[in-house]
C-alpha cells in the first residue's frame, strides 16, 4: 500500500536537550525538504544520497527576507530502504520547543500534515515492512522498564514471536487444506490423510501452542509489575527490609514498636521485574489513633497485593498477629521471612512450615545483612520460577496476543474433540478456520480496522 499524502512529527520528548528531531515520511518528504533547506554547500536535497546527514539551514520563505529558522543536520532516506517504506527525511534541529516547533509549522504549511499517534509505525506495517506483533514490539520497547522487558520486546522486534505464530498457522493451514480436498472431492480417488494423522497433527499444535501460551503469565509480570507487601507486627524488621530493597533509607528505622504510622512504597526493578514495593504499618491491636488507621491501611494494602513478604521474629514466640499472617499466608503468593537469626532463637522454621506447608521459609538478619541474596533468590523464584531464562523461544507478554492464543486453543479443543468423535469434516473445518483466523489477529493477518486505530492509538506521536 503506498499513501498519497504526506505525514510529520516531532520525534524527540519535549522540553529543552541536546537535539530535537523533525521526522517527515511520505512522497512529498524530500521535495518539502527541497524547499526549505539550505544546505552549507551547493547542492540540493534532491541530489543528496540516501541514508547521509548534511548540514545546513532551515529557511522561512514566506517573506522576502529568507529568515533563518534554524541550523540543522538534514537525514534523507529514500524509498524502499526506511521505517516507513517510504521517503523519509529528518530535520536535527537544536533541541527545545521552540525550534523543533517552528521547523514542524513550517514542514506542514509546505505541504505536510501532522502524523496522528504511531501512524509511521502503522505506515510500516500497512506496507509490510512490520507484521502486527513487530509493530506492538516497537511500543514495548519504548515503554520498557526494565532490561529485561527490553530484551523481551527486541525478541518480538526481531521476529520471534511472529515465527512461532506463522508456524503454527501453517500446520493448521496444511491441515486445513487436507480436510476441505476431502470435502471437495469425496468421489476421487486420492490418497487423503486419515482421521488418526489428522488427530496426531492437531495434537501436536495444541501442544506447542499450550507451550507458548504458557509463557504469558511470566510476559505480563516482566512487563506490567507486580504489587509486592512486606507485613509483620511492630519492629519485626519491616522497615529495615524495605530499605535494603529498595537501596535508600526510605523509611524510619527505631527500635520503638509502631514506628510506622502509614504505608510507604517505591517502585525498584528486581532482577527485571517492575515491583511496587509498599512497607506497611505493624499488625497489632493498639489504642493510638493514628497508629490504627496505619494497621487499617496495611490491611487494605494487603486486599491488593499480588504478593507477600510476611516477617516473622525468630527471638519472640509467636503472637496472635504471627498466627494471623501464617492464616493468611494458606490463601496468597508468599514468602516467609524469618528475621533477626543473629539473636537467641525461639522460633524455628518448622514452626512456620507446620502452620503453612506451602510456603517457602527464608531465614534473615537483615540488620547484618544475613540472608539477603538468598531472599532475593527466593522472590524471584516465587515471582518467574526457578528455571525461568530468556532463550530463543519467545515469551508473550501483550494481553492482545494471550487473548488471540487463548480463542485459537479453544477451537483447537473443539476440533481434537471432533476429531476423536467422528464428526464430519464441514465441522471440524469451521473450527479449525476459527482458530487459524485468532492466530492471524496477532501478526496482523485478520485483525480488522477498528482494533488497528485502538492498537496504534496508544503509540506516541512521532513512532
Amino acid at each position: 500500500m503506498k499513501f498519497d499524502d504526506t505525514i510529520a512529527a516531532i520525534a524527540t520528548p519535549r522540553g529543552e536537550g541536546g537535539i530535537g528531531i523533525v521526522r517527515v515520511s511520505g512522497p512529498l518528504a524530500i521535495p518539502i525538504a527541497s524547499q526549505l533547506f539550505r544546505p552549507s554547500r551547493a547542492v540540493s536535497p534532491a541530489e543528496l544520497p540516501s541514508h547521509t546527514l548534511t548540514h545546513g539551514y532551515v529557511i522561512d520563505t514566506s517573506n522576502s527576507d529568507a529568515e533563518i529558522v534554524d541550523e540543522v543536520m538534514l537525514g534523507i532516506m529514500r524509498s524502499p530502504k526506511t521505517y516507513t517504506t517510504e521517503d523519509i527525511v529528518e530535520f536535527n534541529c537544536h533541541g527545545g520547543t521552540v525550534p523543533v516547533t517552528a521547523v514542524l509549522d513550517l514542514v506542514v504549511k509546505a505541504g505536510a500534515r501532522l502524523a496522528e499517534p504511531g501512524e509511521f509505525t502503522k505506515r510500516a506495517f500497512l506496507n509490510g515492512r512490520l507484521d502486527l506483533a513487530q509493530a506492538e514490539a516497537v511500543a514495548e520497547l519504548i515503554s520498557s522498564k526494565t532490561e529485561l522487558s527490553r530484551k523481551i520486546a527486541i525478541q518480538a522486534l526481531e521476529g520471534k514471536l511472529s515465527e512461532s505464530v506463522n508456524q503454527l498457522s501453517d500446520r493448521l493451514a496444511a491441515l486445513l487444506a487436507e480436510i476441505e480436498a476431502s470435502i471437495d472431492f469425496p468421489d476421487e480417488d486420492l490418497d487423503f490423510m486419515k482421521v488418526e494423522m489428522q488427530l496426531q497433527t492437531a495434537l501436536a499444535v495444541q501442544a506447542d501452542l499450550m507451550c507458548l501460551l504458557q509463557t504469558a503469565s511470566e510476559g505480563r509480570l516482566i512487563k506490567e509489575g507486580i504489587n509486592v507487601a512486606i507485613l509483620g507486627k511492630p519492629n519485626v524488621g519491616k522497615s529495615s527490609l524495605f530499605n535494603t530493597l529498595v537501596r535508600t533509607a526510605r523509611a524510619i528505622v527505631t527500635d520503638i514498636p509502631g514506628t510506622t504510622r502509614d504505608t510507604i512504597d517505591e517502585t525498584i526493578n528486581f532482577d527485571g521485574i517492575p515491583v511496587n514495593l509498599v512497607d506497611t504499618a505493624g499488625l497489632r491491636q493498639t489504642e493510638d489513633i493514628v497508629e490504627l488507621q496505619g494497621v487499617q491501611r496495611s490491611r487494605d494494602v494487603l486486599n491488593k497485593a499480588e504478593f507477600l513478604l510476611l516477617m516473622f521474629d525468630a527471638s519472640e514466640p509467636l503472637n496472635e498477629a504471627d498466627i494471623e499472617l501464617l492464616q493468611i499466608a494458606n490463601s496468597h503468593r508468599a514468602i516467609l521471612i524469618l528475621n533477626k537469626i543473629d539473636l537467641p532463637t525461639i522460633v524455628q522454621p518448622q514452626a512456620l512450615t507446620d502452620r503453612c506447608p506451602k510456603a517457602r521459609v527464608v531465614q534473615t538478619a537483615i540488620t547484618e545483612g544475613k540472608g539477603i541474596d538468598v531472599l532475593k533468590t527466593a522472590i524471584r523464584e516465587e515471582m518467574l520460577g526457578a528455571e525461568f531464562v530468556i532463550g530463543e523461544s519467545p515469551i508473550v507478554t501483550n494481553a492482545r496476543h494471550q487473548d488471540a492464543l487463548r480463542r485459537a486453543q479453544e477451537a483447537l479443543d473443539d476440533v481434537i474433540t471432533s476429531l476423536e468423535n467422528e464428526m464430519p469434516p464441514d465441522l471440524v473445518s469451521v473450527d479449525l478456520r476459527i482458530s487459524l483466523d485468532a492466530l492471524g489477529d496477532i501478526v496482523g493477518k485478520t485483525t480488522t480496522e477498528d482494533i488497528l486505530d485502538l492498537i496504534f492509538s496508544q503509540f506516541c506521536v512521532g513512532k
